[in-house]
Parts: C-alpha cells; sequence; structure tokens
C-alpha cells in the first residue's frame, strides 16, 4: 500500500468541482475528528457492552476468539473502502461510489440500503443505552415503555445537537473517543491487576463454553442453522461497522483524499486491539458464567464484582458517554447520506432536503427528516409491541444493523473488483501491489459473514429489511417512470443546488 500524493497541486474545492459539484459545507474536520468518527461509529464500548452477554449464550466465553478473525476480515473492507475515499472524496459515500462504478441506478439502490441501515442503527444504539445501561446507573428497573421514553429523548437530543453544530457535535464525539479509548484501556488493565490480586481471574475461562453444549460446537450448521462458534462471530460483526462513516463527511473534512482513509482503517485496527484485550480481561474476571449468561448487564457485574461498586458506576458513566456519541456520529452519517442524495434529486422531498442552512451550516431539513423517521422506526420495534412476546427488541435492532452493512460492502467490494478501472486516479492512499489479494480476501470473509444470517433466528432482521427496501422500491419506480433522466445521467448532472435558504 502507498500513502504518496500523485495530485498535490490540486485544491479540495477543484477536486469538488471535478464531481460537478461545489463547496456547501465548511472543512471543520481534522485528522483527529475523522478519526474519531470512525471509531466512535464502531464503538467497542457499545458493542461489546450490549452483545458480550449475547455471546455468552451464542458461544460461551470461548466465543470471544472470534474477534481476531473479524477484525482481520473487516480490515481488508475498509481498506478497499479506504482505496475509494481517496479517489472519490464525497458525502454520500458507496452512493456515489457505486453511481460511479455502476451507474445511478445501482448506486440509488445502495443508497437506500445505506439509509435504512443508518435508520435502524441509531434505534438500535439508543435503545441500547436506555434499555441496559442507564437503567443500571439509576437503579430502577428496565420495562420496555421507559425504555422506549428514554430512547425518544436521547433521539432528540442528538438531532438538536446535529442542527445546532456540526463542529460542536464533532468535538462532543472527539472527548467522547478520548475518554472512551482511556477508560477501556485503564478497566482493561485494572481487571487483569485488581482480579490476579485478589485470585479472581480463571485461565480456563478462555477455552471454555460455558452454557453452551460442547458437541457440535464448531458445527457451521445447516440451511437454516448456524452453529455456536460461527455464531460468536456477530460479537465482532455487531461492533466492527461504520469505519466508513468518515467518508460521507468527506466535504466536511481537510485534506479528505489522506484524511479520510487514515481514519478508516486505523479506526478498525486500533478497535481491534483495544477491544480484543478488553474481551480476554472480561473472559479471565468472568467468575460465575450461568449467572453471567443470564444477566441484562455482564460486563457492568464483572466490573463491579471485581473492582467495586464505585468503579463500576464510573465504568457506567463512560459506557453511556460513547453510546450516546456513538449514536450521535450515526445520525450525522445518516443526515449527510440524505442531503446527498436529495442534491442529485435523488431523494424524496429533495428540494427541502438538500438545502444546508445558512446560520447554522448544517443540513436543517435533512436531520429533522432523519429525526422523525428513527422516532418512527423505534415506535414500531419497541413501542407497538411487534415483539412483545420476545425478551428484548435489541436483539433485533442489532441483527439487522450487521445484516445490512455486509450486503452494502459485499456488493461495493463486487464493484470495486469489477470496475475499478473506472476510477479517478490514487489520490493520497493507493492498495498498490496488494490489491488484488485484498479484495479476493475481503469477499471470502464477507460471504462468510453473510452466511450467518441464514440461521432462522434472524428472521425478523430479514424482514424489516425487506419492507424498508419495499418502500424505497416505490420510489425508486416512480423515479423511473416518472423521472427517468434523474437516474440514467451521471450524479454531477442531476441538478443545481438549491440557493434559497442555502449557503455556497
Amino acid at each position: 500500500m502507498s500513502l504518496a500524493d500523485n495530485t498535490q497541486n490540486v485544491s479540495e474545492d477543484q477536486t469538488l468541482q471535478s464531481f460537478g459539484y461545489q463547496q456547501e459545507f465548511k472543512r471543520e474536520l481534522r485528522r483527529f475528528a475523522s478519526f474519531a468518527i470512525g471509531f466512535s461509529f464502531i464503538s467497542i464500548t457499545t458493542g461489546i457492552f450490549t452483545t458480550y452477554g449475547a455471546v455468552l449464550n451464542w458461544g460461551g466465553p470461548l466465543g470471544v476468539w472470534t474477534w481476531p478473525i473479524v477484525i482481520v476480515g473487516q480490515l481488508f473492507v475498509a481498506l478497499i473502502f479506504a482505496s475509494l475515499a481517496s479517489r472519490m472524496p464525497l458525502a454520500g459515500y458507496s452512493y456515489q461510489w457505486m453511481s460511479r462504478l455502476a451507474n445511478p441506478k445501482i448506486g440509488w439502490l445502495i443508497g437506500w440500503v445505506s439509509f435504512i441501515f443508518l435508520i435502524v442503527d441509531v434505534v438500535a444504539v439508543d435503545y441500547a443505552v436506555a434499555a441496559t445501561v442507564i437503567p443500571s446507573l439509576f437503579n430502577y428497573t428496565e420495562t420496555s415503555q421507559n425504555a422506549w421514553l428514554v430512547t425518544g429523548i436521547v433521539i432528540i437530543i442528538q438531532m438538536m445537537l446535529i442542527i445546532f453544530s456540526t463542529l460542536w457535535s464533532t468535538r462532543i464525539n472527539s472527548i467522547a473517543v478520548g475518554t472512551e479509548i482511556i477508560g477501556i484501556v485503564g478497566l482493561t488493565i485494572l481487571l487483569v491487576i485488581v482480579g490476579a490480586a485478589r485470585s479472581l481471574l480463571n485461565v480456563n475461562h478462555l477455552f471454555s463454553t460455558g452454557v453452551v453444549s460442547s458437541t457440535g460446537y464448531f458445527n457451521l450448521g445447516t440451511l437454516t442453522s448456524t452453529g455456536p462458534f460461527m455464531l460468536s462471530f456477530l460479537l465482532g460483526a455487531f461492533t466492527i461497522v461504520g469505519f466508513e462513516a468518515a467518508a460521507n463527511l468527506a466535504e466536511e473534512t481537510k485534506e479528505a483524499h489522506s484524511v479520510v482513509p487514515f481514519a478508516m482503517w486505523s479506526s478498525v485496527v486500533l478497535s481491534g486491539v483495544v477491544g480484543f484485550a478488553f474481551l480476554v480481561a472480561l473472559d479471565l474476571a468472568s467468575g460465575d458464567i450461568k449467572a453471567l449468561s443470564a444477566s441484562s448487564t455482564p460486563v457492568a457485574n464483572i466490573v463491579t464484582q471485581t473492582l467495586g461498586i464505585v468503579v463500576g458506576d464510573i465504568f457506567l458513566v463512560v459506557v453511556t458517554f460513547s453510546i450516546f456519541a456513538c449514536g450521535l456520529v450515526i445520525f450525522i452519517t445518516t443526515t449527510r447520506l440524505v442531503w446527498a442524495m436529495s442534491r442529485d434529486e435523488r431523494f424524496p422531498g429533495y428540494q427541502l432536503f438538500r438545502q444546508v442552512h445558512v446560520r447554522t451550516g448544517t443540513p436543517l431539513a435533512a436531520t429533522l427528516f432523519a429525526g422523525l423517521l428513527i422516532e418512527v422506526v423505534l415506535a414500531v420495534f419497541a413501542g407497538l409491541g411487534i415483539f412483545a412476546n420476545q425478551t428484548s427488541p435489541l436483539n433485533y435492532l442489532f441483527s439487522a444493523a450487521t445484516l445490512l452493512p455486509a450486503i452494502i460492502y459485499l456488493a461495493t467490494v463486487i464493484l470495486y473488483a469489477s470496475a475499478r478501472h473506472k476510477l479517478p486516479p490514487a489520490r493520497g492512499f493507493s492498495l498498490g501491489a496488494f490489491e488484488v489479494p485484498i479484495i479476493i480476501l475481503a469477499l471470502v470473509w464477507l460471504l462468510f459473514e453473510l452466511a450467518i444470517f441464514r440461521d432462522a433466528s434472524f428472521a425478523e432482521p430479514w424482514i424489516y429489511s425487506l419492507i424498508m427496501f419495499g418502500f424505497g422500491m416505490i420510489y425508486f419506480v416512480w423515479l423511473l417512470v416518472t423521472r427517468p433522466k434523474v437516474l440514467s445521467t451521471p450524479p454531477q448532472e442531476g441538478g443545481e443546488p438549491d440557493t434559497i435558504g442555502t449557503r455556497g
């Protein structure tokens, strides 16, 4: 791979103009802020806190050993996305890339899948903090009603922050990333040191299947079922997604052609290393595995029983802040995708949603729309009792938020492999001689990951995905019939930005 910049004399404005666009956002984001967007979207705190209990029941403590494999697989994907971002640093990421690698119709379909993924992911992350973390922190019993209410309030707070200022939203996120890294690294060290001093560590737990039978543990499963070890891959697959979010703010990032690619792959690497160390520490200090497997907050239980209530409460505060920032970044990413598709007249209500507010410098209408739809999806999953006979909608939310990006990643890698000759010259980042091996390994990994979702327990995430995709297809067909030119020309020919109430 190469980090050489072979077009140093081309300005960011000229790059944007070469794709047919004018600069409409302020370029305020620098290297750490861009990295923080990818790292916070991944959010190892969010992923591990909310799914460690699930993996104890899927594959036991032994299941954490799937994590390094996931990191390597997702790193291959991140490197391909980094190559795309360096050549096309545009808001709308996969939508923009696919429109140029294939055609605007394929780009629109991938853009819509990205949109429905981001919407459900905001709900999943915010519901996680409302259903598992805040009740433990404030010592009250979680119910579906209060979890729904708290999630709705969190969404409104995030929406107001995004409307007010992108700069301040990303500053809050950068602070959260700093506290998350320091908190998780410090907690990992404390768990090992204090656990060893108190003779609470058990190395055997690293190789225990816990409450899961060891019979057929490594079985790949059948056409409609997945084996325990294979199912455990979802621990990492749930977590290591969203590294590409930095690309969706490329038009607000300085030196985006080199900064955004670095943000992508480095956020995966750091999340992988820190996250695995934390998982090993949790396994070592896990104590009563059977009791933890029945708990809704096993990570908090391990921290409290090893380090005490005070440290446990401090950890919950860090977790709350980290998960809030994770949801905030996903929400921001959603608004930029809506705005980017509206800029090309390819999103319902594009006349309104493509506007950038003069005073705040944010896509206000797109943010309000995304917030409203997020609240609707929350109501469908949690408020209307669609899964009332299940223990919690959280697993279904996270499953949908893992299935959809896997589909997006696979489609993107396939089109990159088949049409990369259409891309502009590399700028700031290149895969070089490693390109073909990385493509092959990324494809192998993504096909394996998608195979996990053949398990019958993932019927509801598939249903959500198909229903939301169906809504998009209605609009897609309407565009084909009434405005065929919009989906037959490159994005830069889709229309001029609306200047009323916008800046640019």
